[in-house]
């Protein structure tokens, strides 16, 4: 009798256990999990032309899009911009963008990305990493990654002056210069600090603004020869290059040169 009942207990717990089974299969059927967004074409550069070339001018913005296939809807798109072993110059920062969006029109199943980042003046010029990532609702992610040279809207390059120069003679020096908006003015500053000005001397402090042939350039060779009068007094001179672009956009380049009898 035990035995019987043994037996009918186990078919029992066997039947509901397949029940159970079978009801679950279904239910997973019906609701299966969801993938993970799927990022594709992503594009980024230069705002103002909407470019797709990985690169953008300090001062200006960067063009950033991307299509998003999502099949929970969308929780947030992360935007990172940061840089590697760039090291600030005098009067640069680092710079390091970091944004959570989470406006209506991306909380949405397949939206598109669509942004412009300011980039500042003060940043490093170089390769910055940028990262794209975007979350579900139900915690899924995904992150798309690149890399975007930002340039200087004025670049100074391949420059050459003399180490010293003979008071009444000039000294040579020349570079090259890039543009974006063009050239307006090329302005050398030429001043000493703390000199003594001798018997038969005069203070020498020299401010020329060139025109010319560099006006409305967007790539040109600086090349002048600069007169340093007879009576300069001897030492070491501060010298100050600055190229100013049509929009009123500055960029300074240092150096020393010392004048001797």
């Amino acid at each position: 009798m035990k035995t019987n009942i043994m037996k009918t207990n186990f078919k029992f717990l066997a039947i509901i256990a397949f029940l159970g089974t079978f009801l679950y299969s279904c239910d997973s059927d019906d609701n299966p999990a969801l993938n993970a967004p799927v990022i594709s074409n992503f594009e980024y550069g230069e705002g103002s032309e909407h470019s797709t070339e990985q690169f953008a001018y300090k001062g200006s913005d960067i063009h950033l899009e991307a299509e998003i296939n999502a099949e929970a809807t969308v929780s947030s798109i992360t935007l990172s911009i940061h840089a590697h072993d760039l090291e600030p110059g005098e009067g640069e920062v680092d710079w390091d963008f970091e944004k959570v969006y989470t406006d209506a029109k991306y909380l949405a199943i397949n939206p598109t990305f669509h942004e412009h980042v300011d980039v500042p003046t003060d940043i490093p010029a170089g390769e910055y990493h940028i990262e794209l990532t975007v979350t579900d609702e139900l915690g899924n992610s995904t992150e798309v990654e690149g890399h975007i040279q930002i340039v200087d809207l004025i670049a100074i390059s391949d420059f050459s002056i003399d180490e010293s120069v003979a008071r009444g003679n000039d000294f040579h020096v020349e570079f090259m210069i890039d543009a974006v908006e063009g050239i307006h003015s090329i302005t050398v500053d030429v001043h000493a600090h703390g000199l003594t000005v001798g018997a038969g001397e005069v203070e020498w402090d020299y401010e020329e603004e060139f025109l010319g042939d560099y006006h409305e350039q967007t790539s040109v060779e600086f090349h002048e020869h600069i007169d340093v009068p007879a009576t300069a007094p001897i030492g070491e001179y501060h010298v100050i290059f600055t190229v100013q672009d049509e929009d009123g956009n500055t960029k300074e380049f240092e150096t020393h040169i010392d004048v001797t009898a």
